[in-house]
């Protein structure tokens, strides 16, 4: 990826050289077309007169929209926020420069409301973990212009990798948690349920927080899971009971709470979830639970628990920081939890059928089938970061991207699945290029795991492809391209009636059809156009 970097001050230290391109000291006059993705990275400059400074910084505003009023609007356009690394009040009641950094950051962040593709990023997050003496070393600065300490580079790229995977909507998809001395206080099955240490004062309250925060973190779409050592007719009693519990049976997806060992749990839950164990973090107080899961499942991420209940919420915003934090939610992430209670219902619903048929009958499946526009852009571009096992290409794009391909001629769709069961939302979705007035190529074609096992994606991409024939297209390519996930995917377009033409070493496979005929879909799905 080609970045242009807006700067007043050098920053080449902090953001690398590899791919990076820089304008020189406060210089807005060349915005080149030919770069993959803009970053905004002032910095407040040191200056003693107050009144000249909160001058200086408030034109930054203006400055930058005139350079997003020029630059690609379909590219990314990353914004930093001001920090002003060293405050120099000669008065107690100096505020002009506090207010114009405030102002400027209350603009960055009221432009990435309001364009596609412009994020604010807050720089204060990363330099407010350093004291003033260790933020800024002179000598650099007065040799070099780097106010920001270059010592300091190597803490900020790591920071900044864990930024760009959040705006990237990269992160872990479950947290499996233990009951007992981790999400409340105690032993169920020796104090039980009100001799355990949930909410009043310490260390209830630390516990109380502690669910409290979970159960925030499940509204942004991170599924919870129980893995226990524990009598389930003991826990659904302390759910049912305890008037101090938060997190109760409806906000956990999945559960293994029995006397199995951990590991086998977890596999049994990530089947279940139809996740890989690499989405999963594993919470337990123990710590021969920990080893054990470490040693069996080296995919799975098991943090250290806190050894204090007061440690809690550093932990919970450690666990967050590190592998759940996401720059914003989907309605789709908002209803994550209820999709997967969902999927239980369809499960339990299916073994009363011998016939699979009549089974996919029973549901009343509806799909809608709906191009992509400015609503579900950011959910489609989601799902291309995170879909990994029904993935035919598995390639990352960004909401820029796709809003790029819409600009450019592409045909891109989603599909919205429901049942008699729920709603699952947007769950999957089809990129097609085309490569001339009757050829298509299919760039992307994706189905999230919890709509699997039922023809639904097969039903959505003959949809398509019967839209695409009435628009005039006549002939489709596509490539399989193998990954370590999607091996399930190999045989899909084989099963469509695509003919491999090339098959190279590393296992990609070349695919074209011709679309004389319209696809023949089974009547068990209802399906709209919209």
């Amino acid at each position: 990826m080609t970045t242009f970097v807006f700067r007043n001050q050098t920053v080449e230290a902090f953001l690398g050289d590899s791919g990076m391109t820089f304008s020189g000291y406060g210089d807005i006059s060349r915005i080149p077309g030919d770069v993959d993705r803009y970053i905004w990275f002032y910095q407040v400059p040191v200056n003693a007169d107050s009144a000249q400074l909160a001058q200086e910084v408030t034109a930054y505003s203006d400055q930058l929209d005139l350079v997003l009023s020029a630059a690609d609007p379909s590219k990314p356009f990353i914004i930093f926020s001001l920090v002003n690394l060293f405050p120099l009040r000669l008065t107690g009641d100096e505020v002009a420069v506090a207010d114009a950094v405030s102002a400027f950051n209350d603009h960055a962040m009221r432009l990435s409301r309001e364009r596609a593709g412009v994020k604010w990023v807050d720089f204060g997050e990363f330099t407010s973990r350093y004291d003033a003496e260790t933020l800024v070393n002179w000598k650099y600065y007065l040799m070099s212009q780097t106010l920001l300490n270059p010592r300091l580079a190597r803490d900020f790229q790591a920071w900044w990798q864990r930024i760009e995977d959040e705006m990237a909507l990269k992160r872990k998809k479950c947290l499996v948690l233990d009951l007992d001395n981790t999400l409340w206080g105690g032993v169920l099955g020796e104090d039980g349920v009100d001799g355990i240490s949930l909410g009043g004062d310490y260390p209830g309250k630390a516990y109380y927080m502690w669910q409290k925060a979970l159960s925030q973190l499940s509204s942004t779409g991170v599924i919870l899971a129980v893995c226990s050592k524990n009598n389930e007719a003991d826990v659904q009693e302390a759910w049912d009971k305890n008037p101090s519990m938060v997190l109760k049976r409806e906000h956990f997806s999945a559960l293994r709470i029995n006397w199995n060992d951990k590991a086998t749990n977890l596999r049994e839950l990530a089947a279940e979830l139809n996740i890989g164990l690499d989405s999963m973090v594993f919470v337990d107080d123990n710590p021969a639970e920990r080893e054990l899961v470490k040693q069996m499942l080296p995919e799975v991420t098991v943090p250290d628990f806190p050894d204090k209940p007061y440690q809690l919420m550093p932990f919970f915003k450690q666990l967050v920081d590190r592998y759940f934090r996401i720059y914003a939610v989907t309605d789709e992430d908002r209803a994550k939890t209820a999709q997967y209670q969902a999927n239980a219902m369809r499960r339990a619903e299916q073994s009363r059928f011998v016939d699979f048929e009549d089974y996919l009958y029973s549901l009343d499946i509806s799909l809608d089938v709906i191009p992509a526009d400015e609503h579900n852009l950011p959910r489609i571009a989601q799902m291309t970061q995170k879909t990994n096992q029904f993935n035919l290409t598995t390639r990352r794009y960004t909401e820029a991207d796709v809003n790029g391909f819409l600009k450019s001629g592409w045909h891109i769709f989603c599909v919205n699945v429901s049942d008699r069961f729920g709603d699952s939302g947007i769950t999957g979705t089809m990129f097609l290029h085309p490569v001339d007035d009757v050829t298509l190529d299919i760039d992307t074609l994706l189905a999230s795991c919890r709509v699997l096992g039922k023809g639904i994606e097969e039903a959505f991409f003959k949809t398509v492809l019967n839209l695409m024939r009435l628009d005039g297209y006549r002939r489709v390519t596509a490539c399989y391209l193998p990954t370590a996930k999607n091996g399930q995917t190999a045989d899909f377009f084989d099963r469509m009636g695509m003919t491999c033409v090339t098959v190279d070493d590393d296992g990609t496979r070349r695919y074209e059809m011709s679309l004389d005929s319209v696809y023949e879909i089974k009547n068990c799905y209802n399906i709209r156009v919209l």
